[in-house]
């Protein structure tokens, strides 16, 4: 497993219940080889302009992903997993793909921690 592959991996639904869905790998987290991963759905609708990323069908690396359908790169959808926790490669996106979702992300956060700079009572 690598950054930029597909992979199945139990989340945890809203029931608090494990059920194996399409990640992610955004990068390998030390000092345990966690992997950051970002959520992926078919639900297009839920997307946020300038952090989620639609992965059409007619994308270059559509057939490279193992995506069933169209679907959507759920940037904000992060999680921290163990190796443990996934079922399997599934596919890979392109580099540029990949590039373009950690920027955005990056950029996502460098927003808000500006917007939050001052504006908070963290004690």
């Amino acid at each position: 497993m690598r950054p930029g592959d597909v992979l199945l991996a139990a989340l945890p639904q809203a029931d608090g219940r494990g059920k194996d869905r399409p990640v992610l790998c955004l990068c390998v987290v030390p000092p345990f080889q966690d992997f950051l991963v970002c959520g992926i759905t078919t639900q297009l609708s839920n997307r946020v302009d300038a952090l989620d990323e639609v992965v059409a069908v007619t994308d270059d690396d559509y057939g490279t992903t193992g995506l069933k359908a169209a679907s959507l790169i759920r940037t904000a959808f992060v999680a921290l997993l163990p190796r443990s926790r996934f079922e399997g490669r599934i596919g890979f996106i392109s580099r540029e793909r990949h590039r373009r979702l950690l920027t955005s992300l990056a950029e996502f956060l460098a927003s808000a921690a500006r917007r939050s700079s001052g504006s908070a009572n963290w004690s």
